[in-house]
C-alpha cells in the first residue's frame, strides 16, 4: 500500500458515528503497531499540538511494564482536585474508547472525538501519509486537549517509549513505573534494551521518577546523558503500610499519613512523588481527597455482579502477576486467619475491607493474547499458593488473541485437565462461571484488557 493510496472518497461522512470512524481507522494502515515518529510529526506539528503542549500545559508522561494506568489515573486525580484543569490519556479502554481520552475525569463525547479524528484525517491526508490506529487516536486526543486547553496533561506510554507516538510531546516530569520482560518484538528480550526504549522519554534536565530499587545500566546512561535528576523508590521515597486503612509516604522533606488508595501503594507513591517533585500547587489536603476518591477500572477491581464476586485484573504478563499476587495473597492469608476465629466482621474485612463473605475457592476466567509469554503467566498463577480450584477459558474476539486449544496447552502442564473448562467465547465463559460457582466464591478475571472487556460487556447483558 503507498501512503496517498487512500483519498478523502475513503473518510466517513459528515454522519459518520464513532464506531465507523474507529472501523475506518483501524484499515488505513499496513499494520497495527508501526513504531517510529517520523511520519507521525508532520501530521502533528499540521495540528499544532506539539507547540501547544510545550507553551501552554504541564506534561507528566509515564512510561514503564506495568502500573501505567494506575500512575497516570492517581497523578490526574491529585491534580484535579487541587484545581487544575487536567487532561488523562491512558490505553487500551475496556469497554468503550471514550475511556481513553478524559477531560478532570470525564471521558470525552463521541462528538468529541469524531471532530477530532476530523481533524486528524484532513492534516494527514495534506502531509500525503498513512497512520495506524494507535498514532490516529493519540494525535486526536492530544489535539482535544488542546483546544480545551487544559493546564496539565498526564499522558500514558502505549508502548516503550522513545518511538511512542506519546513521545512527539516533550514531557515537563518523566515517570518509569519499572521494566519487565514484554513487547519482546518491538522492545528486546532483555530489560537493558527495554530500559532504552523506556528511558527514550527523558529530555534535558528532566526530573525522573523511577519506580522500582534497581535501575538497569541502559536507562542510568540516558538519566546521565541529559542531567536528569531522579527520584526512585528506596532511595528517595519510600512508603509501608500501617493498616487496612492507613499507609505512610516519606520523602527526604515530608512524611504523609494517607488514606489507602483502591490502587497499589507502589504506584501511588509514585505519582504522589511525581506530583510532590513538580512545581503544580497540590497541597496535603488534596492528596488526601484525591487517594480516596481515585479508582481505575480492571486494577486490582473488585466488584459484586449477578450474586457473585468478582476481581478484575489486567495483569497481562509475568511482572503484572506478580503485582496481582502481591495484592492479593497477603489479603488472602488475612481471610483465611480470620476465618479460623470464627468473627463474621473480620471476614468482611478479609479483601480490602470489601469482600462481604468469605470466599471458598478461587474460580479463573482466563483468556490472553497469543504474542505473551502465557506459560509463565500460567506457572505463576498455578504455583502462588492461591486455592484455584477451576478454570474457565476462550479465545477472546481480537486479532492476536491466543486460541482455547494453546490455552489449554499451556494450563494442561500445570493443572488437572478436569480443572479446565473451554468454550468458543468468552461471554459463554462468563455465564458458565457464574452458574459453576457460589456466592461465597472469588471469581478473578485476568490475562488481558480484552479479557476483562468482554467479561464486563457479557455480565452486564
Amino acid at each position: 500500500m503507498s501512503d496517498s493510496l487512500l483519498t478523502h472518497s475513503n473518510t466517513p461522512n459528515d454522519n459518520a458515528s464513532l464506531t465507523e470512524w474507529l472501523d475506518y481507522m483501524q484499515q488505513i494502515h499496513v499494520s497495527a503497531i508501526d513504531m517510529g515518529l517520523s511520519r507521525v510529526l508532520p501530521v502533528a506539528e499540521a495540528l499544532g499540538v506539539v507547540q501547544s503542549a510545550k507553551d501552554d500545559a504541564y506534561v507528566f508522561t509515564v512510561a514503564g511494564t506495568n502500573g501505567k494506568g494506575s500512575t497516570t489515573a492517581a497523578i490526574a486525580q491529585m491534580c484535579q482536585v487541587a484545581g487544575y484543569k487536567t487532561a488523562l490519556y491512558q490505553s487500551p479502554h475496556l469497554s468503550v474508547f471514550n475511556e481513553r481520552v478524559r477531560i478532570n475525569g470525564e471521558m470525552v463525547s463521541d462528538q468529541t472525538l469524531i471532530n477530532a479524528f476530523n481533524k486528524v484525517e484532513k492534516a494527514r491526508l495534506k502531509c500525503d501519509l498513512t497512520l495506524s490506529f494507535f498514532e490516529m487516536t493519540t494525535l486526536a486526543a492530544l489535539l482535544i486537549f488542546s483546544e480545551a486547553d487544559c493546564d496539565v496533561w498526564v499522558l500514558e506510554v502505549g508502548l516503550g517509549g522513545r518511538l511512542d507516538v506519546v513521545n512527539i510531546i516533550d514531557p515537563d516530569m518523566a515517570v518509569i513505573t519499572n521494566i519487565g520482560i514484554d513487547h519482546v518484538d518491538w522492545l528486546g528480550d532483555n530489560v537493558e534494551d527495554i530500559g532504552r526504549e523506556k528511558a527514550g522519554i527523558l529530555r534535558k534536565d528532566i526530573t525522573l521518577v523511577y519506580g522500582t530499587m534497581e535501575i538497569p545500566t541502559s536507562v542510568q546512561q540516558a538519566i546521565d546523558k541529559h542531567k536528569a535528576t531522579c527520584y526512585q523508590l528506596g532511595q528517595d521515597f519510600s512508603y509501608c503500610e500501617i493498616d487496612s486503612t492507613t499507609w505512610q509516604y516519606s520523602n527526604a522533606t515530608v512524611t504523609m499519613q494517607l488514606p489507602r488508595p483502591a490502587l497499589s501503594l507502589t504506584n501511588t507513591a509514585n505519582a504522589l512523588s511525581a506530583v510532590l517533585a513538580s512545581p503544580l500547587n497540590v497541597d496535603a489536603h488534596a492528596i488526601e481527597q484525591a487517594l480516596q476518591r481515585v479508582k481505575l477500572a480492571g486494577r486490582f477491581d473488585y466488584r459484586k455482579m449477578k450474586g457473585r464476586q468478582w476481581l478484575f485484573d489486567v495483569a497481562h504478563n509475568e511482572h503484572g502477576v506478580e503485582f496481582l499476587l502481591m495484592q492479593l495473597l497477603p489479603l488472602w492469608q488475612q481471610h483465611l486467619a480470620n476465618q479460623s476465629t470464627d468473627s463474621q466482621s473480620r471476614d468482611s474485612q478479609a479483601l480490602g475491607s470489601k469482600i462481604s463473605r468469605p470466599p471458598a475457592t478461587i474460580k479463573m476466567l482466563f483468556s490472553m493474547l497469543g504474542d505473551k509469554d502465557i506459560d509463565k503467566v500460567v506457572q505463576r498463577l498455578t504455583e502462588s499458593g492461591l486455592p484455584i480450584s477451576d478454570w474457565f477459558i476462550a479465545e477472546i474476539d481480537y486479532p492476536r488473541a491466543a486460541s482455547t486449544d494453546h490455552l489449554k496447552s499451556i494450563l494442561a502442564n500445570y493443572v488437572d485437565g478436569v480443572q479446565i473448562h473451554e468454550f468458543n467465547r468468552l461471554s459463554e465463559a462468563t455465564h458458565t462461571v457464574i452458574n459453576a460457582s457460589q456466592p461465597q466464591d472469588l471469581i478473578v478475571v485476568c490475562g488481558s484488557f480484552h479479557t476483562i472487556g468482554e467479561a464486563l460487556a457479557a455480565i452486564e447483558i
